[in-house]
């Protein structure tokens, strides 16, 4: 794909295709909008595809009017059917890619290379998103579509990486100002990749070759969970030896040189810190036969944190002579990070499962959570000062901006808070 501005004008706009309409293809898709493209949204899921229709956007980042003006301009639309397409210029892949059994699953990518090949022409350019291990790109993806269409990989079709750098419930950082991480197969990839993203986004950073731009996702985010790991364990001893982990981290934060603050918490989530680590450790393991131990030590650590968070809330109800079994315990926030509604691999999820297992009736408190993710068998409340009174435990999960904490510090319910964000004397910090 050689100057795409220059082939194609307001009359004639660019055909983007991207696959996968969640809290990365969506803001990509209605940016692109913005820029003049002409979009088609695919989604498998026919709930997003019927609230998109709707003008209902569920990423948090993506308001619905921002969804309604991309609508109503004509230059977008949300489908399943991969038959809408046909004749694209571009085709961006942001789809799962999640673990099973510990191993990695890209059978998603696999099905949108082939979907994509059948409508592949020559000059058109593809582009993977979606986070995985160093090498899909050139051995997984780029010899699907080369099989599906009968078209040559870098001759005849451009095809390359860019890792996503999506942080929901940023207010600062999103998709257009957050340097873009870019490689392609070849020279002439990498020059549509670069054209592609650069009328997108404000800096493109180009790299020797879709591995590197693999890698580099996978260091980004193994370098929060080894970090976060870390902090993890410290919250735990501290706790022991009778010292505030949380003054602790505040006080190492005035340092303005090699220190970078990370929090504890009751467990990691979303599709990248429980997943990304491992798609590394997989790939050392199968190429080199060796273990990344870093990884291993901090997903034993981070895997375990609901587990420690469910013994410190047995100890509070043991205090007050409750049991567990039987208690009526409130968590406020299911979502694994803070104002999004993304409920992927949350940590809450597993407190849930151990929480039932001994016994515990549990309601929840997140406005966030689309109703069909809502985990089943828990009890769906408002965070209100009745709902805190009927619990004998509450345990800040996720501490969203519109939650009104103060509903929990002027109740008297006994409180476990994983955020450091309450302060009352019947509240006890990770």
């Amino acid at each position: 794909m050689q100057h795409l501005p220059s082939r194609h004008t307001s009359a004639n706009p660019a055909k983007l295709v991207v696959v996968g309409q969640g809290y990365v293809g969506l803001p990509v898709a209605m940016r692109a909008v913005e820029k003049g493209y002409s979009v088609v949204g695919i989604d498998l899921d026919q709930n997003r595809v019927t609230a998109l229709k709707s003008g209902d956007s569920y990423v948090d980042d993506v308001t619905s009017a921002t969804l309604r003006e991309a609508l109503s301009s004509g230059r977008y639309v949300a489908t399943a059917d991969y038959a809408d397409a046909a004749g694209f210029d571009v085709a961006v892949i942001t789809v799962p890619t999640p673990l099973r059994e510990g191993m990695p699953d890209i059978s998603y990518i696999e099905s949108a290379g082939e979907s994509l090949a059948a409508h592949l022409k020559q000059g058109a350019l593809v582009v993977l998103e979606s986070t995985t291990y160093p090498g899909t790109t050139e051995e997984v993806l780029v010899p699907l579509l080369e099989r599906g269409s009968g078209l040559v990989g870098g001759s005849e079709f451009s095809a390359g990486y860019s890792p996503e750098r999506i942080d929901p419930g940023n207010p600062t950082w999103g998709f257009w100002n957050t340097p873009k991480v870019i490689s392609g197969i070849d020279a002439r990839s990498l020059a549509a990749v670069s054209e592609f993203y650069a009328s997108l986004v404000d800096t493109v950073v180009p790299v020797r070759s879709p591995k590197e731009a693999e890698l580099t996702k996978l260091l980004e985010n193994t370098f929060r969970h080894v970090n976060i790991a870390l902090v993890n364990e410290l919250a735990i001893f501290s706790h022991q030896l009778g010292v505030d982990i949380w003054e602790a981290i505040d006080a190492a934060a005035t340092k303005p040189f090699g220190f970078m603050k990370f929090t504890p918490g009751p467990g990691v989530g979303g599709h990248c810190l429980p997943v990304d680590p491992s798609y590394l450790s997989w790939r050392v393991q199968r190429e080199l036969g060796q273990s990344f131990r870093f990884v291993e030590l901090a997903n034993d650590i981070n895997d375990h944190m609901p587990d420690y968070v469910v013994q410190r809330a047995l100890r509070m109800l043991n205090d007050h002579s409750k049991s567990l079994r039987g208690s009526r315990v409130l968590l406020v926030g299911l979502s694994y990070k803070r104002d999004t509604g993304d409920i992927r691999e949350s940590p809450s999820l597993r407190l849930i499962e151990l929480l039932r297992e001994y016994g515990a009736e549990v309601s929840a408190a997140d406005e966030r959570v689309e109703a069909h993710r809502w985990p089943a068998g828990v009890e769906r409340v408002s965070l209100t000062a009745d709902a805190v009174d009927a619990a004998d435990l509450v345990i800040l999960v996720t501490d969203h901006s519109d939650f009104d904490l103060s509903v929990i510090e002027n109740a008297t319910t006994s409180t476990l808070d994983t955020k450091h964000r309450l302060q009352a004397a019947h509240v006890t910090q990770l």
